[in-house]
């Protein structure tokens, strides 16, 4: 599961890190990132622009079929089973960069603490998914993406089940690749090492959308 994630940092270090020569449209550094927001993306036709999409994927069939739910994630396991990840997994790709992401855990008492995961060294890494584009009521041609999943590593296994399938430079370089077909491209999607992660607790105030500022980030130490 990946249901909210950060990207700290402006475009101009996005684009420095993965090699890219034009953004799309500006954007602030965000530290509470949630469904159906815009987020920064690479599109597979496209590696060298920072580009913008809804993060909620809306199949471009999905509004005349009456879907009204945005997909946010996609297990890894079952893309190739499933008709609208099937089809995306061979020819519509796309990198979601990322610094952090969030899982919650649950006390005795029921309160969930969030937890923020990064890598050991802060650093951006990207995760991957899935897009299409879908048309809204005014006629518009909307992008939108989904986050691929895979099992946890030892570290959010705790926590949870599911984590973000996250790629080094190396393997988003594939991810994007004409020549990376299907198989190949699902072989990339597995839990990311453990030992290169770090996990902290942060505010509660991340569990309100509302809020959206580096506060959120700092490490907190529960009461009691």
């Amino acid at each position: 599961m990946c249901g909210r994630f950060t990207l700290t940092v402006p475009p101009e270090a996005v684009m420095a890190h993965f090699g890219l020569n034009a953004v799309e449209s500006a954007f602030a550094p965000r530290y509470n990132i949630a469904p159906t927001q815009p987020v920064a993306v690479i599109f597979e036709h496209a590696p060298r622009v920072l580009a913008v999409a809804r993060w909620g994927l809306m199949p471009s069939w999905g509004e005349r079929a009456g879907r009204q739910t945005p997909l946010i994630n996609a297990r890894a396991e079952t893309l190739h089973k499933r008709p609208t990840f099937r089809r995306l997994l061979h020819r519509q790709r796309c990198l979601i960069p990322a610094d952090g992401f969030y899982e919650w855990r649950t006390d005795a008492g029921g309160h969930k603490q969030p937890i923020r995961f990064t890598l050991q060294d802060g650093g951006l890494f990207a995760f991957a998914g899935l897009w299409d584009t879908w048309q809204n009521a005014r006629g518009q041609r909307v992008p939108s993406c989904v986050i691929i999943t895979v099992p946890a590593n030892s570290l959010i296994a705790p926590l949870h089940d599911r984590m973000p399938a996250m790629l080094d430079s190396e393997q988003a370089r594939r991810w994007l690749s004409p020549s990376c077909e299907a198989p190949e491209a699902q072989a990339l999607l597995k839990p990311y090492p453990a030992e290169r992660m770090r996990a902290y607790a942060v505010s509660p105030r991340v569990n309100q959308t509302r809020f959206d500022d580096p506060s959120l980030i700092a490490p907190y130490e529960p009461p009691g």
